[in-house]
């Protein structure tokens, strides 16, 4: 009879590429995780969904991954850390909706706002996507992602200051874009 791998067996494997090794990881543990994040979540789909990016993201750690016991946890973690990020980027994807709050706008019926919301949505999505990679680059990074300045112009190679300049130019650019529709009109 064969024994089990231990955790750290797998993850050493996995660290050298072996996808089989992920396999039986994920067998293991993704009962316990889709229910913890189905709790977490409130929706078993979500659950799924962070689950899978959380094992994608454990196979991708492999190589770095310095066994110290606590696999479990440590999926856990990163699992409650993607959770937590998308929670970050709809919070700020909400304020960047607040380009399209209702200015006086009368309140509207429950079936109607929520598709007065999708249509924000779309009219945002639209209007983001035709911002130049300059403008827009920075200004996603920054209002959805939350990274600081200093990291935006790290990672594009160019001072705070250049960064600052473009995320400012980036909103009024959606401002101008979006204000027909802020104010009663249909953006054009």
């Amino acid at each position: 009879m064969r024994q089990e791998a231990s955790d750290a067996e797998l993850m050493a494997r996995m660290g050298r590429g072996d996808p089989e090794a992920l396999g039986e990881l994920v067998n293991r543990h993704k009962d316990a995780m889709v229910n913890y994040l189905t709790r977490l979540t409130g929706s078993r789909d979500r659950g799924e969904d962070v689950a899978q990016e959380a094992f994608l993201r454990l196979f991708q750690a492999a190589p770095g991954y310095r066994e110290q016991g606590r696999l479990a946890p440590y999926l856990f973690r990163i699992a409650t850390n993607l959770v937590r990020s998308a929670e970050r980027r709809e919070r700020r994807f909400r304020i960047v909706q607040g380009f399209l709050s209702s200015n006086g706008r009368a309140q509207a019926p429950a079936a109607q706002l929520s598709l007065l919301r999708e249509e924000e949505r779309r009219l945002l999505a639209r209007a983001l996507a035709e911002l130049p990679l300059r403008y827009r680059v920075p200004l996603v990074l920054a209002a959805v992602e939350g990274w600081s300045y200093q990291e935006i112009a790290t990672f594009l190679g160019c001072r705070e200051g250049t960064v600052k300049s473009r995320v400012s130019r980036g909103r009024e650019r959606l401002r101008a874009r979006l204000g027909p529709y802020r104010n009663g009109g249909a953006a054009s």
